[in-house]
């Protein structure tokens, strides 16, 4: 931490400052520390609540407008889609459609998968590709997440509730209760972003989402090898190990035994595909069974699915019983589950093109979608990594391929499905694996471990967690790591031993400045972090041991006494009570020393609470100063003039 003490507004005393080790002509010119503008409770409160739930300032764009440009504006500060609406243009749709209509050839297989692993019948899956990504188009902030149906929400949906109703037994119950958890989880989702909670998503670091793609990448691709490899028994577990235990027992059907053969070359070779070549690989491909299936056996195929559109399902909402406690429960577990992806892998994509995804904006959008589509006969949906990885390799550009893929999804269910009867289940599992396995970023891994080892170590959290665990409890490992991490900064602060730059007036760390010298009888340290109850101890015993090894070098080196410690508060951005009461415990064991304790700089939340606790008054006239230059120079004065 560097501390410049040219922070004074009239710079014409840095030529006559007194020196230590000069002869000056003038004596130097003390500013004196000014305490904040005075304010109620009320403006604090008003001010801080704007800095926690309003950093933004959303509203800024409305000052100074007209009418009508307000309403626009708030148009487009609700529905994002006005935001890139009007400037969107024929080379833009040109990417979206095509990205749009790759990942609908995607929706109708995971539909039917997820649904599947969620207890449900599989046209709710399908129905769940239709009404969701059509609301979050409008209400989201990403331009590449992919939204419908995904694993870990129907994992956990389908086990949740089933442990309460049979899905087979009791079926209609089941479709209820499911309805119900997705209506509340939508809610649940929604009232965190009109809270204005989007904050809580910057726990996901860098690092975190590093992990967590890779971690994700692998776990989707092998998910897929029950298609790549014609795998007929295959597990629902979203894990590396019971996933890898198969390939000693499973039984794979005739297309997957060659793709396995090749898959265990030295240098397997996958195919990077252009934007369009996951869609034309669908369509020839099932053209390609279509007109082969009297010669080829064995290849697993979609097959048959029902047509129609989403029927209403408001009134199978499940409000009143003894199983509203389970649908509520499953709701806000799967709302936390479900949103937590969907913005990180928002994020994800966002930090690949360089743009910000807004937390609120993607909470209620996600969240509205749920609301609206429990009522459309869908359940939870998010964003899905493997949906969104396709949709950014085929050249996404905006939010309008979900539009293009909802769409493609309403006309599939309303007159193609016998079309996508015989497309393989190869051919889609190997777009996947193309999408998510680029994704997996061992540069900035390597990037991580060379700058930030804790870092690292929260992305290797996020990866084996997602790996080995699940997507959600490895999420929770890398953010308890990063919080960890916060912890340590904020409970075990750093703080630095400076000295003088000859020739200016900047004190810097003796550390990092070899060329910085003491000034004999002072002992100047910085304290880099707020004040709090947290490390308040670790500071009184930190201050303590600088104090204790400047004596004792002092006295190795006989040198001049210490006479006076001054701690430069520029770094100290807040302090709490028992931070004030740290500094009165060490103004008296200084004291009791025979030496005097001096504050520096504090910033003006600092200085007020110091004025309102009236512990100024105990370091007297010469115990407060702008810069730490300042406070050598009147110091040593008042030495020199002492007889």
């Amino acid at each position: 931490m560097g501390v410049n003490s040219n922070r004074v507004e009239d710079f014409s005393s840095h030529e006559t400052a007194l020196r230590i080790n000069t002869e000056a002509v003038m004596p130097p010119m003390i500013h004196s520390v000014c305490p904040p503008p005075q304010q109620t409770t009320l403006q604090k409160l008003k001010l801080r609540l704007g800095e926690i739930f309003f950093p933004d300032d959303p509203l800024y764009r409305f000052k100074n407008q007209t009418l009508s440009k307000k309403l626009v504006l708030g148009l487009q500060l609700l529905f994002p889609i006005f935001q890139w609406g009007p400037e969107y243009s024929l080379k833009l749709f040109r990417s979206d459609i095509i990205s749009g209509l790759t990942i609908a050839s995607l929706a109708i297989p995971q539909g039917i998968s997820y649904a599947k692993l969620a207890n449900l019948p599989p046209i709710v899956g399908l129905y769940s590709s239709f009404v969701p990504p059509l609301i979050y188009s409008i209400l989201g902030s990403s331009r590449h997440l992919g939204v419908g149906p995904v694993s870990i929400a129907s994992l956990v949906m389908g086990s949740m509730l089933s442990e309460a109703v049979s899905p087979t037994e009791d079926q209609i119950l089941y479709l209820k209760l499911a309805f119900t958890a997705t209506f509340f989880a939508g809610v649940f989702q929604a009232s965190l972003g009109l809270l204005r909670l989007g904050f809580v998503i910057d726990f996901l670091s860098k690092a975190t989402l590093v992990g967590f793609m890779a971690g994700a990448a692998i776990i989707v691709s092998l998910q897929q090898l029950k298609g790549l490899l014609g795998i007929v028994h295959f597990t629902s577990k979203m894990q590396f190990v019971p996933v890898m235990s198969l390939f000693s027992t499973t039984e794979m059907s005739g297309p997957g035994k060659p793709l396995l053969l090749a898959s265990s070359m030295k240098k397997p070779k996958l195919f990077w595909v252009s934007a369009a070549a996951p869609l034309t690989s669908v369509i020839i491909s099932t053209l390609l069974v279509f007109c082969l299936k009297s010669k080829i056996h064995g290849v697993s195929i979609i097959g048959h699915l029902p047509k129609g559109l989403n029927p209403p399902s408001a009134n199978m909402l499940y409000f009143n019983g003894s199983y509203l406690a389970v649908a509520i429960k499953t709701g806000i577990v799967t709302g936390i589950l479900s949103l937590t992806e969907g913005i990180a892998v928002g994020r994800t994509f966002a930090a690949l093109k360089n743009y910000q995804v807004d937390g609120n904006k993607e909470m209620m959008a996600i969240g509205l979608m749920n609301v609206a589509g429990s009522c459309s006969s869908c359940y939870v949906t998010t964003g899905s990594f493997s949906r969104s990885a396709v949709n950014y390799n085929a050249g996404a550009q905006t939010a309008l391929s979900n539009i293009v893929m909802a769409s493609a999804v309403l006309v599939t269910v309303l007159f193609l499905m016998p079309l996508f009867y015989y497309t393989p289940n190869v051919i889609l599992a190997a777009i996947i694996i193309t999408a998510v396995i680029g994704l997996i970023d061992y540069q900035a891994a390597y990037q991580l471990w060379k700058v930030d080892k804790l870092d690292f170590l929260a992305c290797l959290c996020s990866f084996f967690g997602v790996l080995f665990i699940s997507v959600p409890l490895g999420l929770a490992i890398a953010v308890g790591v990063s919080v960890l991490k916060i912890l340590l900064h904020v409970t075990r602060p750093n703080t630095v031993v400076m000295g003088n730059i000859p020739g200016t007036q900047i004190y810097q760390s003796l550390s990092r400045y070899r060329e910085a010298l003491r000034v004999p009888s002072f002992l100047m340290l910085a304290i880099e972090s707020p004040i709090y109850f947290a490390n308040s101890t670790y500071l009184q015993e930190r201050i303590l041991r600088w104090v204790r090894e400047e004596e004792e070098r002092i006295k190795a080196n006989n040198g001049s006494a210490l006479k006076c410690i001054i701690l430069d508060m520029t770094a100290v951005t807040a302090i709490d009570t028992s931070g004030i009461e740290l500094l009165c415990e060490l103004r008296k064991m200084m004291e009791k020393r025979s030496l005097q304790l001096v504050l520096t700089n504090p910033v003006g939340s600092v200085m007020e609470k110091l004025q309102q606790s009236k512990v100024l008054e105990s370091f007297g006239l010469n115990g407060l100063y702008l810069t730490v230059e300042e406070a050598i120079a009147d110091i040593s004065a008042l030495w020199k003039s002492q007889p």
